[in-house]
């Protein structure tokens, strides 16, 4: 028997970017375990990513190419050649290529964040195209503007200090759930004496095991962080040397300050002005005494109407204190930008060799899928290729979504591993391959590390990389640019900037030998200021958002959903409703792989005994959850980790997966945010009630 080991990394949207060894015999892949060696990884990986064999081989993959035969949405398909689809597709392709390119769009997210087999023979196809671009904004744009305005890119606290940090801001986020290794750090801080706080409307997992929990109203983080800086301010717990050397634009932040007394923030956030005032003196004097505090940001407090700003105004914390003056101290929204990615390289805009094309927001495609060809919006979309995406689960407004893409007239092409909602709506669906079945390489989010992904495995069944699978139709669409034979070896030996000071020397042979290589990162970066600002300053004041058209200062910007900004609404629905990650989900990935369905059980929705008596809710009893957008059921779990005013439907679930056959999606708008143009999906009002149990309906212990 043969038995090897494959260095690899985790591809899924989560800032540990785990490396991984894969067992493998006889060809066979038999265990996935987390590197031991690697610091950040430690040997562990989270209990998703732990059942990546039982994903691969599961019987449920798509194996084959495939046809629909059904109606849109049944999922109804007959088995075709791979010839047979990539002719289809470039028969429907080249007469709309003529005609207007623009009418194809592509829609693709994270389902992998390789940048081989995430963006990059897909985006030469669809530059060389001419096609519509997509604004892939659906997670994280609105927080990183805010930060890029005020820190200058999304550079921060190395995820490896925290454990040295004496008080800790878990901000909008559950690390247990969703940044495992980040929370094994804070638990080894909290050992060494640190202090952990959780800001967050939900009683987390997380949040239950810090020392504090503020539980605030969504949406109004940025009025949080406002009310902080005032207490700093009013009572000196200042670092001035910092402030005068390293910060833009204090004075007018001082006055902002003012108007942002504890009284009001906390009216605004739904808290008391105690806890304004205490957690405010405690950041001030743990930093004042030379001890590092940190702030761990979440993407969280960015999904409401003023999520740009939210995450600006937090932000600015750090320089008002100096937490930058240590490794430990400071923030971390994302690590991301301290990588060289040549991403230019790997996707050649240049392709589009001077065309003006249109671009559509990711998270609208409800509305845009329906829009009819016009003078404002160009052509009405005539074709959709769906890759690292499942839109028909993840998309707000998802009454619109779905209707969008049961348009007959619209051709659709996904490219799965398995049958998602989206899958259902496919014309030709084609079957991609896995992480342990393609070549990758892998920058991180949460920490420093450039990362390789070999292949474990050959392809099962005819399942191709999304690289090869662009590469077939470029071919058929006559693409004869050298670029479009670069081999999946080749486009890894391009991700990173070897020539880049921070890369260490990159060189692609020598990282899939050891899987991983740490940037060349300073441990404090901004201690001595060097922001990538255009001041070269943390930018309290920010003229570069001056010539957006956005306030210069920190501010509050209300959600669109709430009693001050629209009492009727609130009044017709009273409750505001956030849909954070379930546990053993990521996104809508791995809803599909039964043993851990079977630990989350079935939808649920958190609410307050205050919210539930009255509406006649009992623990157990299914619920309607519904707005003018929508609506859906999910099982009632009455509790107090859901503050008054707040339900909690932790998510993704597959629609086809829940018993009405709806998810969370139904009542999130499709609004934008403040800046980066981002989903509000923690800015929604609903109404909930009783649902009578449905036929065949399960019965789960919660």
């Amino acid at each position: 028997m043969s038995i090897t080991q494959v260095r690899a990394a985790c591809p899924h949207d989560c800032p540990d970017t785990c490396a991984i060894l894969v067992t493998v015999e006889d060809g066979v892949a038999t265990a996935v375990r987390g590197d031991p060696d690697h610091p950040t990884t430690a040997g562990v990986l989270c209990t998703k990513v732990s059942r990546y064999v039982e994903r691969t081989y599961s019987p449920d993959r798509v194996l084959h190419p495939m046809r629909r035969v059904g109606k849109k949405g049944e999922g109804k398909f007959e088995q075709i050649t791979w010839d047979e689809a990539l002719d289809e597709i470039a028969a429907r392709l080249k007469p709309i290529a003529e005609r207007d390119p623009q009418a194809i769009l592509p829609y693709s997210y994270c389902g992998t964040m390789g940048l081989v087999q995430g963006e990059s023979m897909s985006l030469r196809f669809f530059n060389q195209l001419g096609a519509s671009l997509l604004d892939r904004t659906i997670c994280a744009t609105a927080g990183f503007t805010g930060y890029k305005y005020t820190i200058g890119a999304s550079i921060g606290t190395d995820m490896e200090q925290f454990q040295d940090a004496k008080l800790i801001l878990i901000w909008g986020g559950n690390p247990i759930a969703s940044n495992l290794h980040f929370w094994m750090r804070a638990q080894e801080a909290k050992r060494r004496g640190a202090r952990l706080i959780a800001i967050d409307p939900y009683r987390s997992l997380t949040a239950e095991k810090c020392h504090q929990h503020i539980a605030l109203l969504p949406g109004t983080d940025s009025a949080l962080a406002l009310g902080l800086m005032h207490v700093l301010i009013a009572e000196d717990l200042l670092d001035h040397d910092y402030i005068a050397s390293y910060t833009l634009g204090f004075d007018q932040l001082k006055e902002r300050a003012a108007e942002w007394t504890p009284e009001r923030t906390a009216d605004t956030c739904g808290i008391s002005a105690q806890e304004v005032v205490d957690l405010a003196r405690l950041y001030g004097e743990t930093a004042k005494r030379g001890e590092p505090v940190a702030i761990r940001c979440n993407y969280g407090v960015q999904r409401a109407k003023g999520g740009g700003m939210a995450v600006r105004n937090m932000s600015c914390l750090p320089a008002l204190v100096g937490a930058w003056r240590h490794a430990a101290g400071g923030i971390q929204l994302s690590t991301s930008g301290s990588f060289p990615a040549n991403r230019a390289v790997l996707q050649r805009p240049d392709l589009l060799a001077g065309r003006k094309t249109r671009t559509i927001n990711m998270t609208t495609i409800g509305d845009d899928l329906l829009k009819e060809a016009s003078p404002e919006f160009g052509p009405k979309v005539e074709v959709v290729i769906v890759y690292n995406a499942n839109p028909l689960a993840i998309a707000p407004d998802s009454a619109k979504v779905q209707a969008g893409f049961e348009r007959e007239d619209l051709f659709t092409v996904v490219m799965e591993q398995f049958r998602t909602d989206s899958a259902d709506y496919a014309d030709i669906l084609l079957p991609a391959t896995t992480q342990l079945e393609h070549v990758d390489a892998h920058l991180a989010y949460g920490h420093l590390y450039m990362m390789a992904n070999n292949a474990a495995i050959a392809p099962l069944g005819e399942a191709k990389p999304n690289t090869e699978i662009f590469r077939l139709l470029a071919a058929r669409m006559g693409f004869d640019d050298p670029c479009f034979r670069e081999s999946d070896e080749e486009l890894a030996a391009q991700a990173f900037d070897k020539n880049h000071v921070r890369a260490i020397h990159f060189d692609w042979e020598s990282l899939k030998q050891k899987g991983w290589q740490k940037l060349n990162m300073p441990d404090a970066p901004f201690a001595e200021g060097g922001f990538p600002t255009p001041s070269g300053k943390c930018e309290f004041y920010s003229s570069t958002m001056e010539r957006d058209g956005l306030d210069p200062l920190p501010a509050y910007i209300a959600p669109y959903e709430s009693v001050a900004s629209n009492p009727q609404l609130a009044k017709k629905y009273p409750l505001a409703m956030i849909s954070p990650p379930a546990r053993n989900f990521l996104n809508s990935t791995f809803v599909n792989v039964q043993s851990l369905r079977a630990t989350e059980g079935e939808p649920h929705l958190d609410m307050h005994p205050n919210d539930a008596a009255p509406r006649g809710i009992a623990h157990g009893d299914m619920a309607r959850i519904f707005n003018d957008r929508g609506s859906f059921v999910a099982k009632a779990r009455v509790t107090e980790k859901a503050r008054p005013g707040l339900v909690v439907g932790l998510s993704i679930w597959w629609k086809k997966l829940a018993s009405d056959g709806k998810n969370a999606n139904e009542v999130t708008s499709q609004r934008l945010t403040d800046m980066g143009r981002a989903p509000t999906f923690y800015d929604t009002l609903v109404q909930v009630e009783k649902a009578a149990p449905r036929p065949g309906h399960e019965e789960t212990t919660s």
